[in-house]
């Protein structure tokens, strides 16, 4: 008798998609496993015709094959035998910790992440800095194995290598962690003397952390490869250097602009002139008008940060403050009294903005005497 159709004995029609191919497949191996029908020789059967179907059917290119040929198409690709503890783990691995070579997996290293200080300079600028940090890494004198040199990693003679014990429970056969190897899968009877067996050493490690210019406070340089060891051998993690820039004396920076305050003389700012701004490339001359006022913004041109990832320069913004005179002599208050007066006579015509205040306070306190009355 020839076999069934693969659909037919996977109770599908022919244009069932790869998910619900899965889920009747493993309805189906759920009723005839044998833990469940112990003794029963054909739902031990009925459960190889299921695994077989299912082999073929849910790999694509066999799927194809089997579409246009048949049996013919294929033959030779399906299972020669039904291996019960592979299909159980692939079915219940993720409620039981794993299938049966979970504990062979490969795991990827853990992230590290390092703040680095540097100054506004460096940041504008760039520029390499050494670092050291604390990580994992494979042990150099076990080169990781953690058994000492000259003896070697044996498989676990209680779980034969794979990790895992299976235990019977009612119907089912539950796989469980070896309490031996404690699911690593190896056992080692002589320990290296310098990792202790675990064949991870806790090193300082030293890196050149190359900064480009124009990083601010917060962005992050991925060197990877650099994190923790992975174990069995998996990849390291990446290690996250995070910028932190230290506060400037001068300057603060908004984006790609900088920010400053230049303190100017009473007089300078009534007669105007000249006065030198500091930037980041040097000094330079601001003209400073008659008149300027305190809170007066001057905005430098391509003086600020050319931006990390490209782009235009930024600006330096510089705010001038007007510096009242203090520690006067006597014959410079008479001059001041003197002058005061003078610019008194003056009115609105000297002091603008205070005359303006003025009459605003007046006609405040006359609104609020009339709502009181």
């Amino acid at each position: 008798m020839g076999k069934r159709d693969y659909y037919e004995v996977l109770g599908v029609d022919r244009s069932v998609d790869g998910s619900d191919l899965k889920i009747s497949y493993r309805r189906l191996a759920m009723k005839y496993h044998p833990d469940r029908n112990q003794g029963d020789s054909e739902a031990e059967k009925k459960f190889k015709e299921a695994k077989e179907a299912y082999e073929i059917l849910g790999d694509a290119q066999k799927r194809q094959a089997y579409d246009q040929f048949g049996h013919a198409g294929v033959q030779g690709s399906a299972a020669g035998g039904a291996d019960f503890s592979d299909v159980f783990g692939d079915m219940f691995g993720d409620i039981f910790g794993g299938g049966r070579r979970s504990s062979q997996r490969v795991y990827r290293g853990a992230d590290l992440q390092y703040e680095l200080e540097i100054s506004l300079e460096e940041a504008v600028f760039g520029t390499e800095s050494t670092i050291e940090f604390p990580k994992q890494t494979n042990c150099e004198k076990c080169e990781g194995s953690g058994a000492a040199p000259g003896s070697n990693v044996e498989s676990c003679e209680t779980c034969g290598g794979v990790g895992q014990v299976r235990m019977q429970q009612g119907f089912f056969s539950v796989q469980q962690t070896c309490p031996r190897c404690r699911g690593k899968g190896k056992t080692i009877r002589v320990p290296c003397d310098y990792c202790r067996g675990t064949g991870i050493s806790h090193d300082n490690k030293k890196l050149s952390v190359k900064v480009p210019a124009g990083v601010d406070t917060g962005d992050r340089i991925r060197l990877s490869g650099e994190g923790e060891v992975g174990a069995n051998n998996g990849p390291a993690g990446d290690l996250y250097v995070q910028m932190n820039v230290r506060p400037h004396e001068l300057f603060t920076r908004d984006g790609n602009n900088l920010l400053c305050e230049a303190p100017i003389s009473f007089s300078l700012a009534v007669l105007g002139g000249e006065i030198e701004i500091p930037t980041l490339n040097g000094k330079v001359k601001l003209k400073i008008p008659a008149e300027t006022q305190t809170g007066r913004l001057f905005r430098l041109r391509g003086k600020g940060v050319k931006p990390v990832r490209g782009g235009a320069i930024g600006d330096l913004l510089c705010t001038t403050i007007v510096e009242t005179p203090v520690n006067l002599t006597k014959a410079q208050k008479e001059l001041m009294n003197k002058f005061a007066a003078d610019i008194e006579k003056g009115g609105d015509r000297h002091s603008p903005r205070s005359q303006s205040w003025t009459n605003n306070v007046k006609i405040f306190f006359d609104e609020l005497k009339f709502w009181s009355d």
